[in-house]
């Protein structure tokens, strides 16, 4: 009698703003807990009583942290995946339907397949150091906004506002900056990596703050993959016989805006639709680039019509 091969059991989980739906997988059982602390150690009590392998959620901001916290500190295998992944799993599938209940089942289907949907999370220390490069980056959208404002300002008590609301995002700004460096200088790792970052040309301390808060990966993984992470790999498209394009897409944008701003200039349009070019240097023309002969495809070629010479020529005397 052949043994029968246990089958691991895999949890996905829609977190909301109210509700954790949870789905299980390949069983397809389905259960609602309340996001609040306590169903969320209930929840976490039913995963260790069913003996899940490994957890997906989606990575939908900031709703699911207290219950990611709760799954490390119990134990069990973690993965936040992009919502784009579990979107194209869908469409994979060829459901259209899509509910909170449904969404948690297609997470753990996802989950029970895709063995690289658990990957390590990152530490407490990493995650407050992210929330501040997120609020420093608030703050300055917020400080940009306010000098758009002031420029279009006419009425002295309106200026004056603007004014006093730069003033004090300046001062905040500031504050979570001096925290950052702090925090960034009292961990001998990320000290060293800074003290690295800005011995490159162009790299300063608050770019190098940037990349070691919303990039943590940086020296932990190979190159291509940090330029992946980073929105600067090159992927290549090719389809039939059309020539292959190698173009730069997705990334972090938190991680790719300073990098292309250090290479010249803030990125141009072409770089936000996702084509890597280098702005050309003040003062100066980019030049054409002389035309290079391309022989056309057979289909293209156009045949030039015969003439035939009917005048002949006199004959001579």
């Amino acid at each position: 009698m052949a043994a029968s091969l246990a089958v691991p059991l895999a949890a996905g989980i829609d977190a909301g703003q109210r509700y954790l739906d949870l789905g299980l997988a390949p069983t397809g059982a389905t259960a609602r807990y309340k996001n609040e602390p306590g169903d969320i150690a209930r929840l976490v009590a039913h995963l260790r009583r069913e003996g899940v392998a490994r957890v997906v959620l989606e990575a939908v901001g900031s709703y699911a942290q207290p219950l990611v916290h709760a799954l490390v500190a119990a134990g069990l295998s973690v993965g936040v995946v992009n919502p784009r992944r579990i979107k194209a799993f869908r469409e994979a599938e060829g459901r259209r339907a899509k509910t909170d209940r449904l969404d948690a089942k297609l997470i753990a289907r996802f989950a029970l397949l895709m063995s690289d949907a658990v990957r390590p999370l990152p530490d407490a220390a990493a995650l407050a150091l992210k929330a501040l490069s997120t609020r420093r980056q608030q703050l300055v959208a917020m400080r940009a906004q306010e000098k758009t404002r002031l420029k279009q300002a006419h009425e002295p008590r309106v200026i004056e506002s603007h004014k006093a609301t730069i003033v004090a995002l300046d001062a905040a700004c500031a504050g979570i900056e001096a925290e950052l460096a702090a925090r960034i200088a009292a961990d001998p790792e990320r000290a060293e990596a800074q003290a690295l970052l800005v011995s490159l040309l162009g790299i300063g301390p608050r770019v190098a703050g940037v990349l070691i808060s919303d990039l943590p990966e940086l020296g932990h993984r190979d190159r291509k993959s940090i330029a992946s992470l980073a929105g600067l790999a090159p992927h290549v498209s090719q389809s039939g016989n059309a020539p292959p394009r190698a173009m730069i897409a997705g990334g972090r944008p938190c991680a790719r805006g300073p990098i292309h701003e250090r290479v010249g200039g803030r990125p141009t349009r072409s770089q936000s639709q996702g084509r890597l070019r280098r702005p050309a240097p003040t003062g100066q023309t980019r030049q054409a680039r002389p035309d290079r002969h391309r022989t056309p495809h057979p289909r293209h070629r156009q045949r030039r019509p015969q003439v035939q010479n009917t005048l002949q020529s006199p004959n001579p005397a």
